[in-house]
């Protein structure tokens, strides 16, 4: 069984920073994309950042500047570097990644972390 667990949210002051991280286990074959999406109270989940294998990036033009996702393709790791965090980016952050399993290395699997709390508050 694959999953994806996150670690690092937190409850910190406008200007801080933090660091999620985002660990992919189990029966890997290989993973493509990873990425951060979050959702905020009474709002749609939203893309935050993803990076592609190659280590292509997109952002949000929210976070753009601010927010730097990274990955140890050695570890199946991808990382969100949050800096000059601000109150509306106060949000449940889930990891999401596209991996394909030793059990179906053909077809590629969606799959959601269980999301971690980043409260932005003074």
């Amino acid at each position: 069984q694959v999953q994806l667990v996150e670690s690092g949210g937190g409850l910190v002051q406008p200007g801080a920073s933090l660091r999620l991280s985002c660990a992919a286990s189990g029966s890997l074959f290989s993973i493509n994309v990873m990425g951060w999406y979050r959702q905020a109270p009474g709002k749609q989940r939203e893309l935050v950042a993803i990076i592609i294998s190659d280590g292509s990036t997109v952002y949000a033009d929210s976070v753009k500047g601010r927010f730097t996702i990274s990955r140890d393709n050695a570890k199946n790791t991808v990382y969100l570097q949050m800096n000059s965090l601000k109150p509306e980016d106060t949000a449940v952050y889930y990891c999401n990644a596209d991996v394909r399993t030793i059990s179906t290395p053909r077809r590629y699997l969606e799959l959601w972390g269980q999301g971690t709390l980043v409260t932005v508050s003074s």
